[in-house]
C-alpha cells in the first residue's frame, strides 16, 4: 500500500473498528442501512410491477425513470466530486506537508482520486442498488444483468468523479479556491432547485386525468423517445436497457463505458501534473478588503451578544446560509402539492379527505423539520471549534449557554412550521379544531426535535471537525432522527383518537361530549408532558456529557 493511503486507512479502520474488530455502533449502522436497502427494493420492487404489468404503456414509462435516474446520479457525482474536490486537493491541511515532500503531483493525485471517490458517491452507488436491481427482476433480466449493472454503476461512478476533479482543478485556476467552493456551492443548490421545480411544474398528477388524454399522448411521444448518444449517464441506460429488453449486449457502449474512466482519469491526472501548483498558490490568497474597527453600541445583556455571535457565525459560512435558497425551494414544492391535490376528484367525501390530509401533514412537516435540526441545530455545538474554549472562561454558564442556543433557533424553526401547517390547512380549505390540532401539534413536534437536537449534538459533541456537513454522516445524527422520528410518530399516535372525535363532532355540528373532551383533555396533558420530559433528559443527558468532556 502507497504510504499516502494510511492516513486514510487509519481514519476508516478507527471509525469503524477502533479496537481492532467490529464495534456494535458499525453493526447498529450497517443493520439500519440493510434495513433501507430492502425497503427502497420492495418499494421499486412494487412501483415497477405496477407499471410493467399495465401495458407497453407501463414499460415505456419505466424505461424512461430508469434513463433520468442515470442522468440524475451522473450530474450529482460530478456536483459533488467538485464541491468535495476544492477541499480536497487545495484547502487539505495536510498538502503543506505533501508539498515539503518529494511528492509528484500524479501521485498525490493518484491518492486524492480514489479516496474522493470513496467519499463522495459511496452513499449514491450502494443505494442504487436496489432500485436498478428491482428492475433486472421485474423485466426478468437473467443473471448477467447484475455483473453488468455493478460494471455499470462504478464506471458511472469513476467517470463522474474524474470529470468534477478535473474541472475543479481548471476552475482554481481561474478563480481563488475559496471562491471556486462558492461558485461550486451556489451551482448545486441551482440545479437543486432547478431539478424540484422542473418535475413539480410539468404536473405529472395531471396524466391520471383522464379529460387531459389528447395531452398525455403528446407526453408518450416526447418520452418515448431515446435518450442522446453523448454523455455516459446515456451510454449506461442505453446498455442496459436493451439488455432489459432483449437480454442483448451493445458492445458499443459497453466499450465507451469500460474506456472512458480511464481517460478521464489520466486527463485528471495532466491536469493536476501541470495546473496543481498554480492552483495551490490561487488558493492561499485572501479575499482582500478590509475592516475597520469603530466602537460599537455596548449591551450587558448576554442574550444580545450570544445572537450577535450566531448570526455572525452562519453568516461567514456560505456553505450554510445560502441552504436557506434549496429550504425555500423545498417550502415552495411542499405546499405546491397540496394546492395540486386532486380532492374533488376523490370518491371519499372532500371534507373528509381534507382532514385526514391535514392530520397526515403534521408528520410530514415533523419529519421536514427533524431533517432540517439535523442539518442546521445538531451539529451547531460542535461548530463553535476551538472558540468553545473561550465559552468556558467566560462567565455564562453551560446550562445558560444551551439554553441561548436553543431560544436562537426554536423561533426559525417555530416560524417555519407554523408557516407549512397554517398555509397548507388553508390550501386545504381547513377550518376548525383540525387547524388548532395541526398548529399545537407541530409546535410541540418542533420544540421537543430542537430541544433533542441541541442534546444529541452536545452528548456526540467534536470540535476537531472542519464544516457541520462532516457531523451529518456519524453515529449521534443517526441516532438522533431515529428518535427524533419516534417521539413524533410517538405524539401522532397517542393524538389521533382525541383529535378524530373532535374533527367528526365539528363537522356534523354536534356537540363534544364530556367524556371526549376529559380524554382529550388527558391526551393533551400526557403529549405535553412527555414532549417536556424527553426534551429535559436529552439535554440535561447531553449537558453533563459536555462538561465531562470540557
Amino acid at each position: 500500500m502507497d504510504p499516502l493511503f494510511l492516513p486514510f486507512h487509519h481514519t476508516l479502520r478507527n471509525r469503524f473498528m477502533p479496537s481492532g474488530k467490529v464495534s456494535p455502533r458499525t453493526l447498529a449502522i450497517a443493520a439500519f442501512g440493510l434495513f433501507l436497502f430492502v425497503a427502497l427494493y420492495l418499494v421499486s420492487h412494487r412501483v415497477l410491477s405496477y407499471f410493467h404489468h399495465q401495458s407497453e404503456l407501463g414499460i415505456i414509462l419505466s424505461l424512461k425513470i430508469f434513463q433520468m435516474s442515470w442522468s440524475i446520479i451522473f450530474f450529482m457525482l460530478i456536483f459533488s466530486s467538485m464541491v468535495s474536490g476544492v477541499s480536497a486537493l487545495f484547502l487539505s491541511n495536510d498538502n503543506e506537508i505533501y508539498c515539503s515532500v518529494p511528492v509528484s503531483m500524479s501521485r498525490l493525485y493518484r491518492m486524492r482520486y480514489p479516496t474522493t471517490t470513496l467519499l463522495t458517491s459511496w452513499m449514491i452507488v450502494i443505494f442504487t442498488f436496489p432500485v436498478f436491481g428491482a428492475y433486472g427482476v421485474v423485466f426478468e433480466a437473467g443473471p448477467l444483468f447484475w455483473p453488468l449493472m455493478l460494471i455499470t454503476i462504478l464506471s458511472i461512478t469513476a467517470t463522474g468523479s474524474g470529470i468534477g476533479l478535473a474541472l475543479t482543478i481548471v476552475l482554481v485556476n481561474l478563480f481563488p479556491a475559496r471562491r471556486t467552493k462558492d461558485i461550486v456551492f451556489y451551482l448545486t443548490l441551482l440545479f437543486g432547485i432547478l431539478l424540484y421545480m422542473v418535475i413539480r411544474l410539468m404536473r405529472p398528477e395531471d396524466l391520471a386525468d383522464p379529460e387531459r388524454f389528447p395531452d398525455f399522448i403528446e407526453y408518450l411521444s416526447a418520452i418515448s423517445a431515446p435518450g442522446g448518444p453523448f454523455l455516459p449517464a446515456d451510454w449506461a441506460s442505453g446498455l442496459l436497457s436493451k439488455y432489459l429488453q432483449f437480454q442483448e449486449i451493445d458492445f458499443l457502449f459497453l466499450g465507451l463505458i469500460l474506456l472512458t474512466p480511464f481517460v478521464c482519469y489520466h486527463t485528471g491526472e495532466w491536469i493536476m501534473e501541470n495546473w496543481f501548483i498554480p492552483g495551490y498558490s490561487k488558493a492561499q490568497e485572501s479575499f482582500g478588503g478590509y475592516q475597520d474597527f469603530r466602537p460599537g453600541s455596548y449591551s450587558s445583556s448576554p442574550l444580545k451578544w450570544f445572537f450577535r455571535k450566531e448570526i455572525k457565525m452562519f453568516m461567514r459560512d456560505s456553505s450554510e446560509w445560502s441552504q436557506l435558497f434549496l429550504v425555500g425551494a423545498l417550502v415552495v414544492v411542499y405546499l405546491y402539492n397540496f394546492k395540486a391535490l386532486p380532492l374533488d376528484r376523490s370518491p371519499m367525501p372532500t371534507e373528509y379527505l381534507a382532514n385526514l390530509i391535514a392530520y397526515a401533514n403534521i408528520g410530514l412537516t415533523g419529519f421536514l423539520t427533524t431533517s432540517l435540526c439535523a442539518r442546521f441545530v445538531y451539529p451547531a455545538i460542535s461548530a463553535e471549534g476551538s472558540g468553545f474554549g473561550l465559552i468556558r472562561t467566560s462567565p455564562v454558564s453551560l446550562s445558560r449557554y444551551i439554553f441561548y442556543k436553543y431560544i436562537f433557533y426554536v423561533i426559525p424553526f417555530t416560524i417555519l412550521s407554523s408557516l407549512l401547517i397554517i398555509i397548507s390547512n388553508r390550501l386545504l380549505h381547513i377550518e376548525g379544531p383540525m387547524l388548532w390540532i395541526g398548529v399545537v401539534s407541530g409546535l410541540i413536534i418542533t420544540w421537543t426535535a430542537v430541544a433533542m437536537a441541541l442534546g444529541f449534538g452536545a452528548y456526540y459533541a467534536d470540535f476537531k471537525i472542519e464544516n457541520r456537513a462532516a457531523m451529518l454522516g456519524g453515529f449521534g445524527a443517526i441516532l438522533f432522527l431515529f428518535s427524533a422520528v419516534a417521539a413524533q410518530l410517538l405524539i401522532i399516535g397517542l393524538g389521533s383518537a382525541p383529535a378524530y372525535r373532535l374533527v367528526r363532532a365539528s363537522l356534523n355540528n354536534s356537540q363534544l361530549g364530556i367524556t371526549d373532551l376529559i380524554i382529550s383533555t388527558i391526551v393533551l396533558i400526557i403529549i405535553i408532558s412527555g414532549a417536556l420530559t424527553i426534551s429535559i433528559l436529552c439535554v440535561k443527558k447531553g449537558l453533563q456529557h459536555l462538561e465531562e468532556k470540557a
